[in-house]
């Protein structure tokens, strides 16, 4: 059986730590048959290579299911340098972003808009211009699912910077915390939209898990569907169209939005 490797950015806050693992119980919950790890490209153990290094000992074949809501430098580089290192046994999925799922979640984090009349999603941000690309798509993916205009608004890496969005963004406003979990980005959320409504992170939301095990699918069996989770369980609902395709890194987009 292929083994799930889930890989996550790293925090020294621990509550973000607790999320990535509730994340991770959350997906073996969902598919008690699966051997499911978990590492990290920065700041936590095990690291990514050293994580691989055992699985690979111990499995033929596993995918890396990036925690990430973008693909950026630890998709392009780091999960790639294991994708390559063990060429044949060791495929990468795609990130997690951009997926309607994601703007769904985001839509409940951020509650009741009556009173909002546009929002900002706030984004870690980098400095690879596909990732500051799936953030755009996603904002569109929110945009679509509120019923209001959304700008992205980033707080490290390239991009228009949060405060600045902010400063420009008429009327009331609303942020939309883009993150997986609290930590150092989450706390520079906050303080740059002091004063405005601003949702929680993403969370360990069981939706995050469905759609982390469906990229991991998709991977494993060379699907030729390219479809989201949410259309994959509501007919009808369609995609984005603005993907740009990955090319140091040979990622399923199996599933990814049309």
């Amino acid at each position: 059986m292929t083994d799930l490797v889930a890989v996550a950015h790293g925090t020294a806050d621990p509550r973000g730590i607790r999320v990535v693992h509730e994340l991770v119980r959350e997906m073996a919950r969902q598919r008690p048959e699966l051997a499911i790890s978990l590492g990290f490209v920065d700041l936590n153990l095990p690291a990514l290579p050293e994580l691989m290094r055992r699985v690979v000992a111990d499995s033929n074949e596993a995918v890396v299911v990036p925690l990430l809501l973008s693909s950026g430098y630890h998709v392009y580089v780091d999960v790639a340098a294991e994708v390559e290192r063990y060429s044949g046994q060791v495929h990468a999925a795609a990130a997690l972003g951009p997926d309607p799922v994601l703007a769904d979640i985001m839509a409940d984090r951020l509650g009741d808009l009556s009173r909002v009349d546009h929002v900002v999603l706030a984004a870690a941000g980098s400095s690879d211009p596909r990732a500051l690309l799936d953030c755009s798509e996603t904002a569109a993916l929110l945009s679509d699912r509120i019923g209001r205009p959304v700008r992205v608004g980033y707080v490290s890496g390239a991009g228009e910077r949060l405060p600045a969005v902010l400063a420009r963004t008429p009327g009331r406003v609303a942020v939309a915390t883009y993150l997986l979990a609290p930590g150092f980005f989450e706390t520079l959320v906050r303080r740059h939209a002091r004063g405005h409504l601003v949702s929680p992170p993403l969370g360990a939301d069981p939706r995050l898990a469905a759609l982390a095990l469906h990229r991991f699918t998709c991977s494993s069996t060379g699907g030729v569907d390219r479809c989201s989770l949410r259309q994959a369980l509501v007919p009808g609902v369609s995609g984005s169209s603005s993907r740009i395709p990955p090319v140091e890194l040979q990622i399923s987009t199996a599933c990814l939005p049309a």
